[in-house]
């Protein structure tokens, strides 16, 4: 029998996952490649074959995996006949799920907490992946003729994007949100996006 893979896609997974799991405990200085082999018990071998660099690996399971994340849970997200309704749902759903299940990850590619880091072109197109993804789904508000006149798909994704950027990033960092009652949070996310969504549609 030959040796296993350590190149496979079950390692290049627990090594994100690691890294994510080391970036939260330490920041990028924790994400070495050595501390994340031995995290998830295989060789540096096994990481530079699969990302490289530590750059690498920084942008693969950090920048890239987040991207992946949210696209693909915007892309599943189920529309009805109520793409409003839909968008404030997907705010909680997706962006604050997400929040809360990887911060690290939401760190690293929306705080931009790494200084100097420069996106190579895998990332960008993983992050334009994203963005098309989520501007789709805007862009139902379009198909219903829902949009007020003069804003357009663009315009409405961008306010829908810093609508939950705004509360993720209370919510990350707690102080505001403990202004609230006990698990009210997700209440505060739908109350927020509602007022965010009826602020781009037309009214009945």
């Amino acid at each position: 029998m030959g040796r296993p893979r350590e190149h496979d896609d079950h390692t290049r997974e627990a090594l994100r996952a690691a890294a994510e799991q080391l970036f939260g405990e330490h920041g990028a200085p924790g994400v070495s490649v050595r501390a994340v082999a031995e995290r998830v018990g295989t060789s540096t071998r096994a990481v530079y074959s699969l990302f490289g660099s530590q750059e690498g690996l920084l942008v693969d399971a950090l920048g890239q995996r987040a991207y992946e994340l949210l696209t693909d849970a915007v892309l599943a997200h189920p529309e009805s006949d109520d793409p409003a309704g839909d968008l404030v749902e997907m705010s909680v759903e997706v962006f604050r799920e997400f929040v809360i299940r990887h911060p690290a990850l939401y760190r690293f590619t929306f705080q931009r907490v790494v200084p100097d880091f420069e996106p190579g072109p895998e990332l960008l197109a993983e992050r334009q992946r994203a963005v098309a993804s989520l501007t789709a789904k805007v862009a139902r508000l379009q198909e219903h003729r829902l949009l007020r006149r003069g804003i357009s798909v663009e315009a409405a994704t961008v306010a829908f994007q810093a609508g939950c950027e705004g509360l993720a990033n209370l919510e990350m960092r707690g102080v505001i949100m403990r202004m609230l009652p006990e698990d009210a949070e997700e209440e505060a996310w739908r109350d927020t996006m509602t007022a965010v969504i009826r602020g781009l549609i037309r009214r009945p």
